[in-house]
C-alpha cells in the first residue's frame, strides 16, 4: 500500500494545496548548482512541493520546512516523524464523510477551527474546492467542500505520506513562526525557496491565507539574505489574462524571469484562453545560468515531462 507505484506522480505530493509549485519545481531547480549548497529553506513552505522534488533529486543534504500556519506545520511533523497516525486518521475522516455526505464535511471543518488538528486540515485541503485554502478574517478555514469529487482516496495518501515520509524523515524539520526570523538566521550553505501568498491575495475581499507579506517587507526581508550572501529564488507575482497579482521587485533585489506556466485551468472551465504567467526572481548571487533571457515557458524545462508524470 505504500509503495511508490501508488504515487500520482514520481515525487511525492501528500499536502494538496492550490498554488503549489509541483509542476513548476524543474524549473525552480534548474537555477541552483549541483553540490553547492547544503540546506534549503522554504519559510513558506504550503506543500513543500520544491523541498520534496529537491529531496527526490538529492540536491541538499537537509531541509526547513516553515509556515505561519501552525496546523500545516504540525502535519509535516507528523510526515517527517510519524506518518502512520497521519494516514490513519485520514482513512477515518475520510470514511466519515462517506457515512455522512457534505454534512460530515462541515462538521470537520467546524472541529478543525475549533481544535486545528492537522489530520483535519489534511482532509479539509484534499476534499475542499479545488483544494483551495481559504481563511476568514478570524482565522477560520471557510471553503466550501468540492462537490464533484470525494477528495484522495486514504490508499493513495497513504502511499504519499510514507513516500514524503522516506525522502525527509532524519533530514527535515518543520518550524512555525514568522519568516523574518528564518532570514536572521540563514548561514552559509543555506538556499532560500520563497513562495508567498502572492500580492492582493491575502487582503480584502479576495483574502485567501491566514497571512500575508507585504511589498515592502518582502523587500526589506531579502535585503537581509542579500547582505548575508545567502541566494534565493522567489516565486511573488504573476498574472492571468489580463489580471494582475501584485507589482515587480526591484531589479537590484533580483533578477526577474516571467515563466509561462500555460492555460489557466480556471479560465478554461470559463471558456476563456487565459494564460497564467509566474514571476521567478532568481539571486544575483547564482549563476548566470538562465539570466539572459526576462521569459521562458515550461517546455523550456525538459525534465519536467519525466520527472513529474
Amino acid at each position: 500500500m505504500t509503495g511508490s507505484h501508488n504515487l500520482r506522480f514520481s515525487v511525492p505530493h501528500p499536502i494538496p494545496y492550490q498554488g503549489s509549485k509541483r509542476r513548476l519545481a524543474t524549473a525552480i531547480l534548474s537555477h541552483v548548482p549541483t553540490n553547492r549548497y547544503t540546506r534549503l529553506v522554504e519559510p513558506f513552505a504550503g506543500s513543500a512541493a520544491v523541498t520534496l522534488a529537491a529531496a527526490h533529486r538529492k540536491m541538499f543534504s537537509s531541509f526547513v520546512i516553515a509556515d505561519a500556519l501552525d496546523p500545516l506545520i504540525e502535519l509535516w511533523r507528523m510526515v517527517i516523524s510519524d506518518p502512520t497516525e497521519a494516514a490513519d486518521q485520514y482513512d477515518k475522516l475520510w470514511h466519515r464523510e462517506r457515512e455522512k455526505p457534505i454534512a460530515a464535511y462541515y462538521e470537520i471543518r467546524s472541529e478543525f477551527n475549533a481544535d486545528r488538528s492537522p489530520a483535519k486540515l489534511l482532509y479539509l485541503l484534499a476534499r475542499c474546492v479545488k483544494n483551495a485554502v481559504r481563511f476568514n478574517p478570524a482565522g477560520e478555514f471557510n471553503q466550501s467542500p468540492d462537490k464533484r469529487r470525494k477528495g484522495t482516496r486514504p490508499q493513495v495518501m497513504k502511499a504519499e505520506l510514507f513516500a514524503a515520509h522516506r525522502l525527509l524523515a532524519g533530514k527535515a524539520d518543520a518550524l512555525h513562526g514568522d519568516f523574518l526570523s528564518l532570514f536572521l538566521a540563514a548561514q552559509p550553505g543555506d538556499l532560500f525557496y520563497l513562495d508567498p501568498p502572492y500580492q492582493g491575495t491575502s487582503q480584502g475581499r479576495d483574502q485567501r491565507y491566514i497571512s500575508g507579506v507585504s511589498r515592502h517587507r518582502m523587500i526589506e526581508a531579502l535585503t537581509i539574505l542579500n547582505e548575508k550572501r545567502v541566494p534565493f529564488i522567489l516565486s511573488y507575482d504573476g498574472s492571468c489574462g489580463v489580471r494582475n497579482y501584485g507589482d515587480a521587485l526591484p531589479q537590484n533585489v533580483a533578477h526577474r524571469i516571467l515563466l509561462d506556466v500555460g492555460r489557466s485551468s480556471q479560465a478554461t472551465l470559463n471558456g476563456r484562453d487565459d494564460v497564467t504567467i509566474e514571476s521567478l526572481y532568481v539571486s544575483h548571487l547564482l549563476p548566470a545560468k538562465h539570466k539572459t533571457r526576462t521569459t521562458a515557458s515550461l517546455n523550456d524545462f525538459t525534465e519536467q515531462a519525466t520527472l513529474f508524470t
